[in-house]
């Protein structure tokens, strides 16, 4: 046994001796956390990491970097394309939030970038070519190893991207294939801002495809959009990573190549939690992100008497105390019997203690106001049906709501009860909810059924201002859940 085994290694030697390993980093959703939240994250944990790493690797990054925090939110993203050209990214993709500021602010976010922005599925209008300073696909060659990178554009973005258009994500990918191809890579990544287990929007995420029609010709998937992590998950030989959000973590992904071909061998992922007491702070990246840290944003707003969690906190609910709060809000400041909250627009957790600007910021970071909308109960039961995808992607005021898992863990036997009866298909109801979702905005999309003089603007104040007068109030608590509950 002993020979056979010394003669099964001495038989893999030269082909280990024969391979080469190249460092891919990965972020996504960073949403402009450039500090870290309770000693973990900030881009001067990741720049510890990569520069005690490997050398040379990859920094990629798949989108939604331009808002989400106070820094972000009030240079329209500029502070985070600065952040990321300090860096030294190679690349990046266009996530939904990269249009928070409108369309007429997107081309000074791209311009910005000393990277490329990569989409090959995202166009002109007008010129039905790549807009100016985007581009499909780029090379980079590290470690003597030539890498194609294709980029594919998320199709949802936050506000309507005026003046482009989005081309079938698998048409495009196929389209840059054949011309990257020609070029003859050793490795083809995909960079796209989609999660290859997001159905949100109605639809079945189609990142899994790209293993189906393009195993073999793609190696490795880097996703993002659904704060998810994914890591070694391999679909018809193809790797797909994803890195969960808010630099919480980096993706360290392991190419193999062969020393002699230089072709593609195999690749892995490691997940790398960015907890400074392990990882620790580079000072001159911690340095120059305090110099774009925004002033008068610290002062106290008011306190919490306990920390409400984005997330449930009971295993039998799927709402929580931070989005039935919010909901609450919405609800006594319009009137309406019924509010609806996505639990997307939150953030973060509510810590305990005094809170800030920034804290709220942080949780809420958009301008969204609150509108009334006048629906049926027939669209309100199909809208919080199809919300379950599989987990409640909203949260109530007003409604309970009962439900029951099959075997595979996925919601049915849903019961709706407003004021204790079910509702009924024919009645009205008046319920109030932000103007993103009431647009039509991501899992809002049924929203768009309604005709607009169904919808009416309830006043001035934003979701945040609703929040900041009630901590202005005094000391606010976390309501109860048990609104959304498993029969």
């Amino acid at each position: 046994m002993k020979k056979l085994n010394l003669l099964a290694v001495a038989l893999l030697l030269p082909l280990l001796l024969a391979a080469k390993t190249t460092t891919v980093y990965h972020t996504s959703d960073t949403h402009g956390f450039f500090f870290p939240r309770n000693g973990v994250g900030g881009f001067a944990a990741l720049q510890a990491v990569v520069k005690n790493g490997p050398q040379p690797y990859l920094l990629l990054d798949s989108g939604d970097f331009s808002n989400g925090t106070v820094e972000t939110t009030r240079s329209k993203g500029l502070k985070a394309v600065q952040i990321m050209n300090k860096m030294d990214y190679d690349a990046t993709t266009l996530g939904n939030h990269e249009f928070d500021f409108k369309a007429a602010n997107f081309p000074a976010i791209v311009e910005a970038l000393d990277f490329p922005m990569l989409a090959a599925n995202f166009f002109e209008k007008d010129t039905q070519k790549y807009p100016p300073h985007l581009l499909p696909y780029t090379f980079i060659t590290r470690n003597g190893v030539k890498f194609a990178v294709i980029g594919l554009g998320n199709r949802h973005p936050t506000n309507p991207a005026t003046g482009y258009y989005f081309a079938k994500p698998l048409v495009a990918l196929e389209n840059a294939l054949s011309e990257v191809e020609k070029q003859h890579p050793d490795v083809v990544i995909v960079l796209a801002h989609d999660s290859v287990a997001d159905d949100k929007h109605g639809e079945a995420s189609y990142l899994a495809d790209v293993a189906k029609q393009f195993g073999g010709r793609v190696h490795l998937v880097l996703g993002g959009h659904a704060h998810r992590i994914v890591q070694n998950r391999k679909l018809n030989g193809v790797l797909f990573v994803e890195s969960a959000c808010y630099l919480n973590y980096v993706s360290k992904i392991t190419i193999t190549t062969d020393d002699k071909s230089g072709k593609f061998v195999e690749a892995k992922s490691q997940l790398i939690p960015l907890i400074i007491a392990q990882t620790g702070e580079d000072k001159a990246m911690k340095k120059f992100v305090e110099t774009l840290r925004e002033p008068n944003v610290d002062e106290p707003l008011g306190e919490t008497m306990q920390a409400l969690s984005k997330s449930p906190v009971q295993k039998d609910q799927q709402d929580s105390p931070l989005n039935n709060w919010v909901a609450d809000l919405m609800q006594a400041y319009s009137g309406a019997p019924i509010a609806i909250h996505n639990n997307g627009g939150t953030r973060v957790d509510m810590p305990k203690g005094t809170i800030t600007k920034r804290d709220l910021i942080d949780i809420h970071p958009f301008e969204n106001t609150v509108t009334i909308v006048t629906v049926s109960g027939k669209f309100l039961k199909n809208f919080i049906k199809k919300g379950f995808a599989p987990r409640s992607l909203f949260s109530y005021s007003g409604l309970q709501i009962y439900y029951k898992k099959d075997r595979r863990g996925n919601t049915q036997d849903i019961e709706i009860l407003f004021e204790g009866k079910p509702l009924e298909n024919k009645k009205q109801y008046t319920i109030a909810t932000n103007t993103y979702i009431a647009g039509g905005g991501s899992e809002g999309y049924l929203f768009k059924q309604i005709p607009a003089g169904a919808k009416k603007l309830v006043g001035p104040a934003s979701i945040r201002d609703l929040m900041e007068q009630a901590l202005r109030k005094g000391p606010v608590s976390a309501p109860q859940t048990g609104r959304i509950q498993e029969k």
